[in-house]
């Protein structure tokens, strides 16, 4: 006899994007592979881990930053197309990708993640650096490293602007690896400055104040000069314009601007003030398609945590609606902030609830290895955070990672 479960019709669930919200979906609905069939979608080969990608800048390795999502994929029956999502025809039901790829889908979940905004500033896009994907971390880096080869020197000043977590991050571990850097290539006695600009009064702007204050204090006990409230006005080739002054570098890394991913407007999603993609309680932009993460106007989008949590939720009530079960309605949950500021020291807003220093970092340590668990079996997270701890720590020993 057919049992029930066999009754039931598999659903062709298509989604798209190979960052947290995107693989942990795909991770989560392959559980239940007699309801569905899944396909995941991604432009890149590699899950990229954001969370690192400043240690990849400053010393770190790709494998820190970065895993095949093959390897993820492995196993559990989800099928990977590497592609870039282009349009959409909503009648037959069917997602065009580049290069000449088209996937027909029952559900579709849309986690794209968002791309770099310059917001128009002149000379931004043209002569700064990024630290947004491992090929703007590695650029970085080989930039870091070729200015002493060539110039026999680094540069005398190095600009940040952003003074959001990765600004913050990236500001915090610079000296230290330029310092090694200067080491490696037998220069010394030379003094390097890093400026971080961010155009709010304080850094961490959607954070308590208090929080911002004492990363504040924590980056000028580094040597960061900090210029805040100041707003970037242009870029040249050899200095940062901010509010009237110059600022002379040939370094200077943007790490301010982001903006939803341009798929969204080009088809015609709804738009929310913000810019995010509007979705009703059950993370549904229109009937059958769903967005989750950075792309969705939900009140915590825009972090890891949030990602993972969608994802959940939404494996969870496509699972239920393939039953005929009751689902749930969408409550966002708060992410715990984690922002380190140079070696062992971080700060900590878990509700009301804020630490800073030693304890701060170990606890990133600890968010690390949850997030890795979230996308692999536990001992391959095990090896993936204890590889990225080892290279940590050897950044900021000046070991010998380059």
């Amino acid at each position: 006899m057919i049992s029930e479960m066999e009754k039931i019709q598999k659903q062709h669930i298509v989604i798209v994007g190979g960052g947290f919200g995107g693989v942990k979906t795909a991770l989560e609905l392959a559980k239940h592979h007699q309801l569905f069939d899944v396909t995941l979608v991604s432009d890149r080969p590699d899950f990229w881990y954001f969370p690192t990608l400043y240690h990849t800048a400053t010393g770190g390795t790709r494998a820190q930053s970065s895993i095949p999502i093959a390897s993820l994929l492995k196993n559990t029956g989800v099928t990977f197309v590497e592609g870039k999502a282009v349009s959409l025809d909503r009648a037959t039901k069917t997602l065009v990708l580049s290069p000449d790829k088209s996937l027909q889908y029952d559900k579709l979940v849309m986690a794209l993640g968002v791309v770099t905004n310059y917001f128009g500033i002149p000379g931004l896009q043209e002569f700064s650096y990024g630290v947004k994907s491992i090929g703007e971390a590695e650029e970085l880096k080989r930039h870091l490293h070729q200015q002493v080869v060539d110039e026999g020197k680094p540069d005398l000043n190095y600009v940040v602007v952003g003074g959001g977590a990765t600004g913050i991050e990236l500001a915090g571990a610079l000296g230290k690896y330029l310092q090694f850097i200067m080491k490696q290539h037998g220069v010394s006695g030379r003094r390097v400055h890093i400026d971080l600009v961010e155009g709010n009064k304080h850094l961490m702007p959607r954070m308590p104040k208090s929080v911002g204050i004492a990363i504040e204090r924590r980056l000028r006990r580094l040597g960061v000069t900090l210029y805040l409230g100041k707003a970037v006005e242009g870029e040249t080739a050899d200095a940062l314009n901010i509010s009237g002054k110059a600022l002379r570098s040939h370094t200077v890394i943007w790490t301010a601007g982001q903006a939803n991913n341009p798929f969204f407007t080009d088809n015609n999603f709804p738009s929310s003030p913000r810019h995010k993609v509007v979705v009703d309680e059950f993370l549904r932009a229109e009937k059958d398609i769903f967005v989750i993460g950075d792309n969705a106007e939900t009140t915590f989008s825009g972090m890891a945590q949030t990602a993972i949590y969608d994802a959940e939720f939404v494996a969870h009530n496509l699972v239920k609606e393939a039953e005929n079960e009751p689902k749930l309605a969408y409550r966002p949950k708060k992410p715990v902030y984690v922002t380190p500021a140079g070696p062992q020291w971080a700060a900590v807003e878990w509700g009301n609830v804020h630490l800073y220093g030693k304890l701060g970092w170990f606890l990133r340590e600890a968010g690390d290895f949850v997030a890795f668990t979230d996308i692999e079996s536990i001992p391959h997270a095990a090896m993936q955070w204890a590889h990225a701890l080892q290279e940590q720590h050897l950044c900021e020993a000046c070991g010998s990672v380059a």
